[in-house]
């Protein structure tokens, strides 16, 4: 087991900067061009919704919310940057799948306040050296948090850019000593039922459960998040921990985990498991694989206007940290 500490994240309302504050700073670097370092870096709605919702709204960055926070996180910049604008904070946290609350844009925000995330623990099993029941704050380092704003590409083609706040994941996985039968790593998302309504209907075969190759989970991209915008993670964003991997669709980010399997076989994913002629064990971010029912070549930016689109980038424009990870593979059919 690891030494337990208290917990670092409860820190005081004092020392937050409060978001209009950071998107400042944020302005201000970016016309510096300190954002100039660019490549370092299952959806589910219809495009009404994102046109005439969230998107809509939240195309000035005045409205970032909460203004006042209860808790603070600190943390080091990285280079871990891109040149486009952050996606303002009240798209990030109001605008989301979570199907566990719900399958429209709203209803995370408007229901995932009944999850319960403190305490949390995550169950870690299979082919490694140490395994066990662990809590959060003795897999994540809250003295060594660091910022990567990265890009998300929704396999919906929609995409934002987010700051995220954590740690590497390899830096985690390291510390459990995986043996060489741990070729992939497998992850599962938080279950309660009276807490998460979704889940009371058969959207999809419930727990959520993930997966990665073991060489894509110890890239250098790979991350565990416990916040963004300098705070804790909102419960409708994956709190109090969610993988983020930016080279592949949004869906493989799960959220709100509770368990870590070292496996030696390719692990079930959700998506794939509900429709695997759509969603892939992959899903990496490909314009030239269009899904069944949709062009990937392009996307809507949320916080943009309506009619803000962007070229899709392979690999989400990850190419040069990730290409090598599948030299010699069929990307349209390992998709």
């Amino acid at each position: 087991m690891f030494i337990k500490r208290s917990k670092p994240w409860q820190g005081r309302e004092a020392d937050v900067t409060p978001q209009p504050l950071y998107l400042d700073r944020r302005r201000i670097m970016q016309a510096g061009g300190a954002l100039a370092v660019t490549g370092l870096i299952g959806c589910g709605s219809s495009e009404s919704q994102a046109e005439n919702g969230v998107a809509a709204s939240a195309r000035t960055a005045s409205t970032l919310q909460p203004e006042t926070a209860s808790s603070g996180l600190s943390y080091r910049e990285t280079a871990y940057q891109v040149g486009d604008a952050l996606t303002p904070y009240d798209a990030v946290s109001g605008y989301n799948n979570f199907y566990e609350f719900g399958t429209s844009k709203e209803d995370p925000a408007r229901y995932a306040n009944r999850m319960s995330v403190d305490p949390w623990s995550i169950d870690v099993e299979g082919h490694a050296a140490n395994t066990g029941r662990f809590a959060l704050e003795d897999l994540v380092d809250f003295n060594a948090l660091e910022e990567r704003i990265y890009r998300l590409r929704c396999v919906e083609a929609w995409s934002m850019v987010v700051p995220w706040i954590g740690v590497p994941l390899a830096d985690v996985l390291r510390r459990f000593e995986p043996t060489s039968d741990a070729r992939y790593v497998a992850f599962e998302t938080y279950l309660n039922r009276s807490e998460m309504r979704g889940t009371r209907f058969p959207v999809l075969d419930w727990p959520y459960v993930e997966g990665l190759r073991m060489d894509e989970a110890m890239n250098e991209l790979a991350f565990l998040a416990v916040g963004l915008y300098g705070d804790l993670l909102p419960n409708q964003n994956g709190a109090p921990v969610r993988l983020v991997v930016p080279w592949k669709y949004g869906y493989k980010s799960i959220k709100s985990i509770t368990k870590i399997r070292f496996v030696s076989e390719e692990p079930p994913t959700s998506w794939n498991i509900a429709a695997p002629n759509e969603y892939g064990f992959y899903s990496n971010v490909n314009p030239n694989r269009a899904h069944p029912r949709w062009s990937q070549a392009s996307e809507r930016v949320i916080g943009g206007n309506l009619f803000s689109r962007r070229e899709t980038e392979m690999f989400n424009g990850y190419s040069e940290q990730v290409a090598h990870l599948y030299a010699g593979m069929d990307l349209i059919e390992n998709h």
